[in-house]
């Protein structure tokens, strides 16, 4: 009668678990064809690959920091919203994205860590924070007019040529580097840096003065002179001048509404113009989530963010069973919180961490769907994983189902050490 009744379930498992498993062996001693008898070689292909071996250094990240950091996160969420009123809500929040799948989630991710930050919400938040606290520079990637007096002086800053000179009463003389005067034209300023700009105007000697201007030499639609300011052309406010002697900044100024400028003469007479770096620096655009060096933890980031429901839950189940007359107790006897959670809390749910730590790093070594999705192209050798690199092994671009399996094999290896560690706790708690 027993044997009646198992039959059904031992026909499933043998149909969908145990042939599985004796196919994937017998197939991984053949080559990629299925009909060369190679032993062990697909196995020895496997640690010798360079994508594999990636793969694997991977996973143990994963089943070091993802099981992990979910528990430890869901025992922080169980214990902290134990007191409070709405302590229900918050962990329906925090489990509600258990209810998305992998595909789902994923896509939400990939979104999340997009580089653009109109895009992005992470680089958003990111770039928000940076320019907060780093002024933008005025115009990213303009440069001078060719021929201008101006040249490159090392980290995308521009010095003039010649020294700049104080006439007679005090403004900038004709040895200065561009005519006349200390102006400074510059091209390749995008429109949009422009568009409220005032017109540039001519700068006008001042005594004690070195005065130029900055502007931008370019007259929409043809026309103009170079190196001459033009009718409506564009003044570049809020670009930084410094006067350069021996190496050290003497004086500085900041170009005003119409693009003018003035420098003391008595500091910057004889001192070389220079347009530091900051006034062309390109925008700040964020960080580079989904490169290869962050794209595994970003990636163990989303799966934190779906699985740390799942371990506040089942913790909490836990905490709800722990006597509370220990706790009591124990605060009684003038224990404080923090004494009362590392020596009563954490012990007495210790078989329920166990069990959601074990469970989760039978789960990661599995992981396929987040590194698949999220992964841009460019960085997926980087974020492999070892299920990715069977599935890549066995229906990608090389058709190696023999090496294909014997990942297979060494997968089922790895996780069969964490099986059995979750048997004999089953076992020992029946015992009890």
């Amino acid at each position: 009668m027993a044997a009646v009744f198992l039959l059904p379930a031992l026909v499933l498992l043998g149909a969908l678990v145990v042939y599985p498993i004796v196919f994937s062996v017998y197939r991984s001693l053949f080559d990629a064809s299925g009909d060369g008898f190679v032993g062990l070689g697909n196995y020895g292909a496997m640690f010798s690959d360079d994508a594999i071996r990636t793969a694997l250094r991977n996973n143990v990240i994963w089943v070091v920091v993802a099981p992990t950091v979910s528990t430890a996160l869901g025992l922080i969420f169980a214990v902290l919203t134990e007191r409070i009123r709405w302590g229900t809500a918050f962990k329906l929040v925090v489990f509600m994205p258990m209810a998305i799948s992998m595909l789902a989630a994923g896509i939400i991710f990939r979104l999340v860590y997009d580089q653009a930050p109109e895009r992005g919400v992470a680089n958003a938040v990111w770039v928000s924070v940076h320019d907060t606290f780093a002024e933008p520079a005025p115009f990213p990637g303009a440069k001078p007019r060719p021929n201008s007096g101006l040249r490159p002086s090392g980290g995308g800053a521009f010095t003039t040529k010649s020294a700049v000179r104080a006439g007679a009463s005090g403004s900038s003389a004709s040895s200065g580097p561009s005519g006349s005067s200390a102006d400074l034209p510059l091209v390749a300023v995008r429109q949009s840096d422009v568009r409220d700009a005032k017109p540039a105007a001519v700068a006008q000697p001042q005594p004690g003065k070195i005065t130029g201007t900055a502007w931008l030499d370019f007259t929409r639609g043809g026309g103009g002179r170079p190196k001459v300011i033009d009718g409506n052309e564009k003044a570049l406010a809020g670009l930084t001048v410094e006067a350069v002697k021996g190496g050290a900044v003497v004086a500085s100024a900041t170009t005003a509404a119409d693009g003018t400028y003035a420098l003391p003469a008595d500091k910057a007479d004889g001192a070389r113009l220079r347009l530091p770096a900051a006034n062309f620096a390109e925008a700040y655009h964020g960080v580079d989530w989904l490169g290869p060096a962050l794209v595994t933890p970003a990636i163990i980031g989303s799966y934190v963010w779906m699985w740390a429901g799942f371990a506040m839950v089942l913790i909490a189940a836990g905490l709800a069973a722990v006597p509370r007359e220990l706790l009591e107790a124990a605060r009684v006897d003038g224990a404080g919180e923090w004494q009362v959670f590392r020596r009563i809390t954490v012990p007495l749910l210790a078989p329920v961490l166990v069990v959601v730590l074990v469970t989760l790093m039978i789960n990661v070594l599995k992981i396929f769907d987040l590194v698949y999705i999220i992964a841009p192209g460019s960085s997926l050798r980087s974020a492999n994983v070892l299920a990715l690199q069977l599935f890549q092994s066995s229906f990608g671009t090389d058709v190696d189902e023999g090496l294909g399996s014997a990942i297979a094999v060494f997968l089922l290896l790895l996780v069969l050490p964490v099986m059995y560690v979750n048997l004999r706790r089953i076992r020992k708690e029946r015992a009890r």
